[in-house]
This record gives structure tokens, sequence and C-alpha cells, in this order.
């Protein structure tokens, strides 16, 4: 039996994508086991619908009677998906929550345990080791969490709410055949609110386009196997795009004439360009005279570390679609690998407010800056509006939301 058998249902039934990382980010912390509540007529109703969906799809009574027929509606997941939180982290807190003492030296030991077997994965989907730990350990903490709610319970519960009925649909419908090809035990089936699953958080349509075999028994587990798990995150990376032989990005270090208009994810140049305009590693080295392409992402502003973002960077966010998860990813397999931490300290920054986020987007609204919606969330395209803010009031234009930001918008909207 060769290493990894690939593990496919049908082509309708694959999804991948954004949309999917961005809700298996949604992961894990801190999230308590929940009781079930009581079901009212509406999600009755919705089971029976869906239930008549999945025969049309060929599920059989013996896997409804074990899932749909069985399934409860979970209160809590829909306040959990319909509610955002109060405060809007910064960069600094995000990490150092993330990239810590225990998730580098538990990765490191686990990286021991599995040594012979990531050098395989690594010589055959050329993703290295650390960085299959990395991945590993943020999203369940090397397997200590993988949630504690009934992924059947949370998927029909958001399939049966009008928000992303569509989606959460094709995920419930994707996991009951997962389910029947794979005669996985449904009530030991416990993950995230939004449906993720096991070691490394799949969502269903990644699991059945991306799961495979890795422990060569036969059968798929990322719920159970650590070597299904980590097979099945090699291969998805793979799939992705993750280029062999490059690392995620580095850290870096920007001269005191640096044009800020240039950091940005979407500007991608190459690295002779960024070496000709003064960049340098974060070690004061001049960066490679080349012409790979890399982009300068500033998370905590001019003030905290700076960043150059390389392909395997963006590969990583289409795991999570998020820059601060993708530099923990990078950070986090670098110390794993037992290479150096972060060298900038981060700026003394506060959270903030999603009210305050509010009010600032209105600020640069009223001023005729260009805000696609108030929503309390600083964005790529808030983040743009502030930028040109800055620009045309001779700030460091950044992109960040700075205090005096706030202090000077509401100044200049109030006049």
């Amino acid at each position: 039996m060769t290493l990894v058998q690939t593990f496919s249902f049908f082509s309708a039934r694959r999804f991948t994508g954004l949309y999917i990382a961005s809700i298996m980010s949604a992961a894990l912390f801190t999230i308590p086991a929940m009781a079930a509540e009581p079901v009212n007529s509406s999600f009755n109703q919705c089971l029976s619908t869906l239930t008549d969906q999945a025969i049309s799809q060929g599920i059989t009574q013996s896997t409804l009677d074990k899932t749909l027929r069985v399934a409860k509606q979970r209160q809590k997941v829909v306040q959990l998906d319909r509610n955002q939180p109060e405060f809007l982290a910064t960069f600094a807190d995000y990490y150092n929550k993330r990239v810590n003492d225990w998730r580098i030296s538990k990765g490191q030991a686990k990286f021991a345990e599995h040594a012979d077997f990531l050098g395989e994965l690594t010589a055959q989907y050329g993703i290295p080791g650390q960085y299959l730990m990395a991945f590993w350990g943020l999203e369940t903490n090397y397997g200590n969490y993988k949630g504690k709610i009934p992924t059947i319970d949370a998927l029909a519960t958001l399939a049966c709410e009008p928000r992303r009925k569509t989606f959460f649909t094709q995920e419930l419908l994707t996991v009951l055949s997962i389910i029947q090809e794979q005669a996985l035990d449904v009530p030991s089936m416990l993950g995230s609110w939004a449906g993720a699953m096991g070691h490394t958080q799949f969502m269903p349509s990644t699991y059945a386009q991306y799961a495979i075999d890795g422990d060569g028994n036969g059968t798929i587990d990322l719920f159970n196997s650590e070597k299904d798990a980590l097979a099945s995150a090699a291969h998805f990376l793979h799939r992705l795009g993750w280029e062999s032989g490059y690392r995620w990005g580095r850290e870096i270090r920007l001269p005191d004439n640096f044009d800020y208009a240039l950091a940005d994810r979407k500007i991608k140049k190459p690295l002779s360009f960024w070496r000709d305009q003064g960049v340098r590693t974060i070690y004061g080295h001049a960066l490679p005279d080349s012409e790979y392409p890399a982009a300068v992402i500033v998370p905590s502003g001019h003030t905290g570390p700076v960043f150059l973002a390389y392909k395997n960077f963006n590969i990583i966010m289409r795991w999570n679609n998020s820059q601060s998860y993708a530099i923990a990813v990078g950070k986090l397999a670098e110390q794993i690998n037992n290479a150096p931490g972060l060298v900038a300290a981060f700026p003394d920054s506060k959270p903030i407010l999603r009210q305050q986020a509010k009010a600032l987007q209105r600020h640069l609204q009223q001023l005729g800056y260009n805000i696609k919606g108030i929503d309390g969330i600083i964005g790529s395209g808030t983040r743009a509006a502030i930028r040109a803010f800055q620009l045309d009031n001779n700030m460091i234009a950044d992109g960040f939301a700075h205090p005096d930001v706030f202090k000077k918008a509401a100044a200049l909207a109030a006049s």
C-alpha cells in the first residue's frame, strides 16, 4: 500500500477557497460544550427538507437514522454565527496568544515523534514538517482541543438558518456522504460550532476533496489518526499550490523614508525592487538581488514588526484568510525548527472597540473617502481609506488605525 490513498467523493460536492478557509478560522478557542435545546417546528420542517435532499443524493436510510433523524438544534451555534466580538484584537494580542512557549515546545516534541513520517510527506508533497506542525498547533493545539459540538448538530442548525443556508446545506450533505462512505462513528464526531472537524479542522467539503489515508490502514479518520490528519494537511497545501523550497516570508526592516503606499499584500514587487528601496532583513542584511516577488505587510503599523510576504504566505491565507494567522503559522513553524522569534517589539496599542471602528468609518465616509460599508471591521477597504486620509493630512500613510487617525478624522468631520 502506498503512503497515502486519495479519498474523493462526488465532484459536485468538492468545494474549497477563501470562504471555507475563513469558516475554518472561526474555530475553537474557549467555546464551551453546549446542551441541545428543544427542537422547534421550523427546525423540524427544515430537517424534513434536508432529509429529502439527502435521499435524492443517495444517502441511505441507515445513514439518516444516525444523523438527521437524531439531529438537534443548537441555539448557541446560531448566536456564535451571528455575534461579532465587541473588540477588534490587535495583531500583538492575536500573535502572543497563539505563538507561545507551550506551542513551540509541544510542536518540537510532536515533530520529533513524527520525524520519519514528516520526512516522507515532505518528499512527496514538498511541505516542510515544521509547517504541518504549525497548522496543527494553531488549529487544535496538536489535537488537544478539537471542539465539543456534535458536527451534525452544528451543520444542521446552520443549514436551517437563512444567513448562509446554501453553504451549510452543501456542507451537511457532504458530511453525510463522508459518514456513509467511511462508516465514521457519528457520536464521536465533535468539532467547532461551524462544523470544522478533526485534528486539522477541515470543513466537510475540504475533507471530501483533500483527506487521505496517511497511516495505511485503508480508512480515513481525521478525528483520531494523527497521520491521516498530517498527510491530509500536506495534500491540501500541495494542491493549493505550495511552493516547495521557499519560505513563507520574513521579518524585515524598512528605511526611514519608506513609501508606505507600497505596503500592501496586493502590491508584489521583485526582491531586487525592495532592495533598491532600502528594505533590509531584520538583522540589517541586504535582500537578495532576485526577481522573486514579495509584498510588504505592516500588521501593527509603522511602529511594529514588518514583514515581506512570499507566495507561500498567500497559500497559508487560502487555508485561513487572515494575515495574522499566516504570520503566526510562519513564525511558529520557524521556531519549531529552532529559528529565532520576532525581533521587533510590538507597539503599545490597545484593542479597538467595534463602535470606535464604526465611528471612524463614518467619519472617513463623511470626508469623502471610499468606505464600502459601516461594519466596524478594519479590513483592506478601510485600510485603503485610512492610507488615503493619512496622505492627505501629512501623516505616515501605513493604513493603520492609530489613535491620531481617530482624533484627526473626528475633528475634521465635525468641522
